[in-house]
């Protein structure tokens, strides 16, 4: 089942989050066979202030789990995090469902 993983940067943390970026993509490249697509959100000067990833996994609790495990929410880096299943209708320009 799919899920999008919506984070949203704590204020001020930008620092935080580029001293924790190594690890978070060594959790993410670990990861790859679960992960659609992912990526960060930007400001409107475009530096990231938060981050988009689609998750394949079973079931939300799978899905919170991934979240929980992810070095940038061990770090404190976001505020908040919104996980919601995903239902995907598009792909690489492709209507699937």
């Amino acid at each position: 089942m799919l899920f999008a993983l919506i984070n949203t940067d704590r204020p001020g943390s930008f620092d935080l989050r580029m001293a924790t970026r190594p690890a978070h993509l060594a959790y993410l490249e670990a990861e790859t066979a679960r992960i659609i697509s992912g990526g960060a959100l930007l400001d409107a000067d475009g530096k990231p202030n938060g981050s988009l990833l689609v998750i394949d996994v079973a079931d939300r609790a799978e899905a919170e789990a991934f979240a929980a495990a992810d070095p940038y929410t061990k770090a404190g880096l976001f505020e908040g995090t919104v996980v919601r299943p995903f239902r995907q209708v598009f792909k690489d320009g492709v209507k699937v469902a």
